[in-house]
């Protein structure tokens, strides 16, 4: 990929670290950031001065089908990330998970038609699967809209498989599975966690324990998504980055604990409960798909990775308040 690359929602978690590795691997990057009266550039303004100045930033809406397409103007591969993503947030406020995640994709799509171009990366999500029928998850998983966060995002990967088969657009859908690390959002279980802990607190508030994730650090899921980029043969295909080993919600605090503060105990927060049937219970993602088709293998044991976490948390606790609870 000789041209510029198009990274929407470069601005957030996982956008920004991709972002900065593309630019630290020697690509020419355009970040594509929401506009704000604040002129921020979110995570991307806490990034090396001499990375974040080699990026061109491009301030608009991912809703809006003319600002897409101009930021899309002389790019030869988009990554697509841009996304409403909070669970909680979605059961109140459905319609702009419409908006953004469904017509925002359907922007993307549009323009990449309009100007040919060359190869376009659709962020998905192990939601879309719901509770596990089986384990691994393959990517021929049936989808479950277990709630409106991933039903929008379930209308996203149709809309862009509908593309590839309709117009040969170079649609490719990928689908991490739960990604953490430095920057998260404090709406996540693992920054929840820490972030209680490194204050002082004992009590630990949380939601369902016995559900399992499978859990990526962030700089594997970012070289996932470039692995997936420079292989001609993931056009048209969905697929998942994932470990292919889980943990329960409950064994992962304890870890936290243990490293952290072994006298906390946890405590339920029926706040953090989601309602009984949207609730997904089981993650556990396969990886064969990733490793046949691109050169990806995940670096990071979850071990380093939450201690690169916790490492981070520790020095930018200030960002985060550990008293509220984040929807």
């Amino acid at each position: 990929m000789s041209k510029k690359v198009l990274v929407t929602g470069a601005d957030g978690f996982i956008g920004s670290h991709l972002t900065e590795t593309l630019v630290k691997k020697g690509y020419a990057v355009k970040a594509f950031v929401y506009y704000n009266s604040f002129n921020s550039n979110g995570w991307l303004d806490t990034i090396d001065p001499k990375i974040k100045n080699e990026i061109e930033f491009f301030a608009g809406d991912i809703r809006d089908p003319n600002g897409v397409r101009e930021a899309m103007k002389n790019c030869s591969t988009v990554f697509h990330l841009a996304a409403l993503i909070a669970i909680p947030f979605s059961y109140h406020s459905p319609d702009s998970y419409v908006d953004t995640n469904v017509k925002g994709t359907l922007n993307v799509l549009q323009a990449a038609r309009l100007l040919e171009t060359e190869r376009v990366l659709v962020t998905s999500t192990s939601e879309v699967y719901g509770t596990a029928l089986y384990v691994p998850i393959d990517e021929k998983h049936p989808y479950q809209g277990q709630s409106p966060y991933s039903a929008t995002k379930i209308g996203a990967d149709r809309l862009a498989e509908s593309f590839y088969r309709s117009f040969d657009t170079p649609v490719t859908i990928v689908r991490p599975f739960n990604t953490y690390g430095p920057r998260q959002s404090a709406r996540a279980i693992i920054p929840t966690i820490i972030t209680q802990l490194l204050s002082g607190s004992d009590k630990i508030q949380l939601g369902a324990l016995t559900p399992t994730r499978d859990l990526n650090f962030v700089l594997d899921t970012a070289n996932g998504f470039i692995a997936i980029a420079n292989s001609d043969r993931t056009i048209g295909e969905e697929i998942n980055i994932a470990t292919q080993s889980e943990i329960s919600m409950g064994d992962l605090a304890r870890k936290l604990i243990e490293r952290i503060n072994p006298k906390a105990e946890i405590v339920c927060d029926e706040r953090r409960l989601r309602p009984e049937k949207s609730e997904v219970n089981r993650l556990l993602g396969a990886n064969e798909k990733i490793r046949r088709l691109t050169d990806w293998e995940p670096e990071y044991t979850i071990e380093t990775g939450l201690e690169i976490t916790i490492d981070w948390l520790r020095k930018n606790l200030g960002r985060y308040n550990p008293n509220e609870y984040n929807l």
